[in-house]
């Protein structure tokens, strides 16, 4: 640990003092010099955008952020969050205006245009794990809030992206970073001509007390054929989970905060994907994509409570193939007026996906276990006006689904179908050259788990009723944005309404149901450029979220009451830059009373990189100021060994790591 802090000392020191080196370089090779390519720039958006809370953020080719982990670039979204609360090999948890999108239910992700969440998941309907993504690979990513737009379907009620990777690379390059706490990344990137491959593999064994071991790596292809983008993906990962602890159990000795009570959780996962995207004549895209996905999950959140013998462990673990495609059509057709309409399909085959009782690993019995085959279509339309200053949409999309579950239960097994029609408005009006105001509304919706509309007997033997497929979802926002030289500015107010919270738990096999919901927020943006050599990106959203006709238990769990994110980019010299990024997360209530509330957390990372000829040496210092916050921070029953039957009732937290220096280099070839 000390030759760490030595030498992140050192590279610190030359990269504050290469200014004299900087300046020599510059006089002998001037061609060589590179503009700084800014982390986070957004694309203008009056007179394009649709509302002032959508957006995209381009990523120079290579540039690098602080990330503690690669779900992290989703804060580039004004409002969102991801932290962790388990492995490093897990989804994370996100919280985007007012939900805690466990895992993804309410946010919607692709890679290339191919789906990312994943349906009727073991763990979590909507799983979305973006623990593959290479950050450096990234070009673009774009985003849109609510349920305003008419090409956005399933879990995009809070929030939908697209992440776009690079088509070609600007030269082959060679990374290798090194870290505290047993951390290794190695990333090599060759050029194909029209295309590239490049392979990504990351160690570490973290700052758990018991050593995370975590071991993924991923493989991707890109290639350019005509009109044609192929993204080809392999990924695979298996680590040691980490999950929140019990405050009594630190305060009783038993652990430190960065303990364990189950040793054995643990997870793997892999994930083939091939997809194409072309862009054919005539303003026709089209999307493909074929995914082979496979989940194992152990985790024991509640120790001896149900199971005073062998505990409470359980598995997850599910094996499937995921089909999926669609097609865009644009006619710009006579002046106001232009039409887009489009159709999308997706097909789950679901081998096996199960939960099971497990002891260190080792099934005891299985608590449930399915075959599903879910499919859905989607079509929609937008008619588009423009008058002047004055622009409009009016948008209608169609969804229909339907799964058929083969369960080891008859009683659980069935089919059902559901479908939902959901309209579209957006207007937005030029005030002036740098000024635009927005007014959205929409419905959308998010699909229930296919287990949890057939099921009609719980894993403990009590019946269940059948829930909806489809829970509908309407939003509406204004807003502003304001667009000069050098600085962009967007204000937002919305209101988001759910017909129910109903969720499947994967963690027991049941639905967890609840009342109607209603969000209430608003979102602030401003990034701005004083200086050729100075960015600042600040973005704070603020958050009502509550059941309706729940009076004393209204408090929607782990609904944060606001985030606030700042990023400071500042190329100090041609050759040298320093990155900032602070995240804030405030309150929460944890329970529906609000009885027990989670404290703010505040993460600060810090990266100074240093450029000399073709290669760049990196510094990265993650929790800048060692904070003893938490990631996440719960309040459920529990039961140690050794305490009464019924457990106990108890704060369960997930701590930040610990200040963590990495260091890179990085070669252009």
């Amino acid at each position: 640990m000390g030759r760490c802090h030595l030498t992140a000392y050192c590279l610190a020191m030359s990269l504050v003092c290469g200014q004299a080196h900087s300046q020599s370089t510059e006089t002998s090779n001037p061609q060589e010099v590179e503009t700084i390519n800014v982390w986070g720039h957004r694309k203008d958006g009056v007179g394009v955008a649709t509302s002032a809370s959508e957006g995209e953020v381009a990523f120079a080719k290579f540039a690098d952020r602080p990330l503690m982990r690669p779900g992290e670039l989703v804060e580039v979204i004004p409002g969102m969050a991801a932290t962790q609360h388990s492995g490093s090999g897990k989804a994370n948890q996100y919280f985007l205006r007012g939900f805690n999108i466990d895992h993804g239910t309410d946010f919607s992700a692709s890679l290339d245009g191919a789906p990312l969440n994943m349906r009727t998941n073991a763990h979590g309907q909507g799983y979305l794990d973006l623990n593959f993504v290479t950050p450096e690979l990234i070009q673009t990513i774009e985003y849109r809030k609510g349920p305003y737009s008419a090409e956005t379907g399933d879990f995009s009620v809070a929030g939908s992206t697209n992440f776009e990777t690079l088509a070609n690379l600007a030269a082959p390059i060679a990374s290798v970073t090194v870290g505290a706490h047993g951390y290794g990344r190695f990333l090599g990137a060759h050029d194909l001509g029209e295309g590239y491959v490049a392979l990504d593999v990351t160690t570490s064994r973290g700052p758990w007390i018991r050593a995370e071991d975590l071991r993924k790596g991923s493989l991707l292809f890109s290639q350019t054929l005509g009109d044609w983008r192929l993204t080809g993906l392999a990924y695979g990962a298996k680590w040691n989970s980490t999950d929140q602890v019990p405050d009594r159990a630190i305060a009783a000795g038993l652990i430190n905060r960065l303990g364990a009570i189950d040793p054995t959780d643990g997870g793997q996962t892999h994930r083939f994907l091939l997809s194409a995207k072309g862009d054919l004549a005539d303003d026709l895209m089209v999307t493909a994509s074929l995914q082979a996905y496979d989940l194992r999950l152990r985790s024991n959140f509640t120790y001896f409570l149900d199971d005073p013998v062998n505990g409470d462990q359980f598995e997850q673990s599910e094996h499937r193939l995921v089909a999926a495609g669609g097609l865009t059509k644009t006619w710009t057709g006579s002046v106001p007026w232009s039409f887009k309409v489009g159709a999308e399909g997706r097909y789950d085959h679901i081998g096996q996906v199960g939960l099971y009782h497990t002891r260190a690993g080792l099934r005891l019995r299985t608590l449930r276990q399915d075959r599903v085959n879910e499919g859905s279509v989607g079509v929609w339309g937008e008619a588009n006006w423009a008058q002047g200053p004055l622009r409009a949409s009016l948008g209608l999309r169609g969804d229909a689904i339907s799964v058929d579950v083969a369960s080891n239960s008859s009683v659980n097994s069935g089919s059902k179908s559901d479908a939902l029609v959901s309209p579209k408005l957006t207007l937005a009006w030029r005030l002036s050259d740098q000024v635009e105001i927005y007014a959205d509304a929409g419905s959308g919706y998010h699909s229930n788990d296919a287990r949890g509309a057939t099921a009609r007997m719980s894993s403990d033997g009590s019946p269940l009723t059948p829930v909806d497929l489809l829970v509908p979802a309407v939003g509406s926002e204004v807003g502003a944005r304001y667009e000069r030289s050098g600085l962009q500015a967007s204000l937002t107010v919305w209101t988001l309404n759910l017909n129910s919270e109903l969720v499947y738990s994967g963690d027991s096999g049941d639905t967890e149901s609840s009342s109607k919901s209603r969000r209430l927020g608003a979102e602030a943006l401003i990034n701005w450029r004083p200086m050729p050599r100075l960015d600042l990106d600040l973005s704070a959203a603020s958050t009502r979220a509550r059941y309706v006709d729940a009076p004393g238990a209204d408090r929607i769990p782990n609904a944060l009451d606001y985030v606030l994110t700042a990023g400071v980019t500042w190329q100090v010299t041609d050759f040298n830059t320093a990155e900032l990024t602070v995240r804030r997360l405030g309150p929460a209530a944890l329970v529906e009373d609000n009885s027990a509330r989670s404290q703010p957390s505040t993460a600060t990372n810090l990266l100074l990189r240093h450029r000399w000829d073709r290669f760049e040496g990196t510094l990265e210092i993650l929790n800048l100021f060692g904070s003893h916050d938490d990631d996440i921070a719960y309040f459920y029953t529990s039961r140690l060994k050794g305490e009464a039957a019924g457990g106990i009732d108890d704060y369960h937290r997930h701590p930040m790591e610990p200040r963590t220096f990495r260091v890179g280099l990085r070669a252009k070839l």
